[in-house]
């Protein structure tokens, strides 16, 4: 059976205010992310249908708390939640500290990525 930990993880990077370690594992990225600051992502969301993620993930707060945008409500998660996040959603506010696991679909979650990217590429340009 494949395992993945943060330590062993291959992919990811440090970025600053997030650091991101991941695995692809039979069509899903597991990924263990770290928030040292907080993170709005509305503005990275730009050009998606409807501005938002359409991927759909699964995921575990190890410490911290996050919160989701769903248009019509916010949904808050804290250290020792699961949690989904169907596709429609913005990850909106990240206490700094917070430690996540997520599972997301590879393929859907490169195609949202692609965009976030270009946008953060803009953003860092302007």
């Amino acid at each position: 059976m494949p395992k993945v930990s943060k330590e062993s993880a291959t992919g990811g990077g440090d970025y600053g205010p997030v650091v991101d370690r991941h695995e692809l594992v039979e069509g899903y990225r597991i990924g263990f992310t770290t928030f040292r600051e907080d993170v709005d992502a509305t503005p990275l969301m730009k050009g998606l249908p409807d501005d938002r993620c359409q991927c759909p993930h699964w995921g575990y707060v190890i410490t911290g708390r996050l919160t989701f945008s769903f248009g019509d409500r916010d949904e808050v998660f804290e250290a020792g939640d699961a949690f989904y996040t169907p596709p429609g959603h913005i990850p909106i506010k990240h206490q700094p500290g917070t430690e996540i696991v997520m599972f997301s679909p590879a393929d859907e979650l490169h195609e949202t990525e692609a965009v976030l990217m270009k946008n953060m590429q803009a953003m860092q340009a302007a």
